[in-house]
């Protein structure tokens, strides 16, 4: 099965350092080595996608938003095949909790999947539920799935889920792609500790906009 592409990560935030190194004596109104120069030192793209932090196994990756604005934020574990082969990806975001759902997923699959077979997903040995593809584009086929406060509970509390699908080649089989539940739990507290803080910056904005 084709490896899934990947949405490559930028690195620079980590390694991004100060050219120089301020005295604590020196004068407030020294001009900064890049308005002396005149040098630009850049800025993120707006759009692309970089390594927040890491909770074992998950990921919280953001992409970059226009300037003022949050960046918006999910967990990310890549999927691999016994031989550790990049497979599939699993995404999972936040939502309020205003109703049923408490956080979303999305998982991206190889576009030779076969679409009719849909997705299983299960938690250690519970009972697997049933999803259907919601689209394709170039880099895999999508299936978009709602976590109910339950769900959750479970991916927390469990060891490893399971995600099974059928390949195009062969449609009386299916390929099962462990997910690592190890991090679970501290990254989704940091993905929901992150978003009240958006949320919070998105109010502020929004209050702005109106008093001017």
């Amino acid at each position: 099965m084709k490896p899934v592409s990947l949405t490559a990560l930028l690195l620079a935030t980590g390694l991004a350092m100060p050219l120089a190194a301020q005295d604590s004596e020196a004068d407030a109104g020294t001009p900064s080595t890049a308005e002396a120069t005149g040098l630009s030192l850049g800025q993120p793209e707006v759009g692309s996608t970089y390594l927040s932090d890491t909770f074992s196994d998950w990921e919280l990756r953001c992409i970059v938003a226009p300037e003022g604005q949050p960046d918006p934020c999910q967990l990310f574990q890549l999927l691999t095949d016994g031989e550790g082969n990049a497979v599939a990806e699993f995404n999972v975001f936040d939502m309020p909790d205003d109703g049923q759902l408490v956080a979303g997923a999305t998982i991206v699959t190889p576009l030779d999947t076969l679409l009719t077979g849909q997705m299983r997903l299960s938690v250690d040995d519970r009972q697997p539920r049933v999803y259907p593809f919601s689209f394709c584009r170039p880099n895999g086929c999508y299936v978009r799935l709602g976590l109910t406060g339950d769900e959750v509970q479970a991916f927390r509390a469990g060891t490893e889920a399971t995600v099974r699908i059928v390949p195009l080649q062969a449609p009386d089989q299916t390929v099962p792609l462990t997910v690592s539940l190890s991090g679970f739990t501290a990254g989704f507290a940091a993905l929901e500790d992150y978003n009240v803080g958006a949320l919070e910056q998105l109010r502020a904005l929004g209050e702005a906009t109106q008093s001017e």
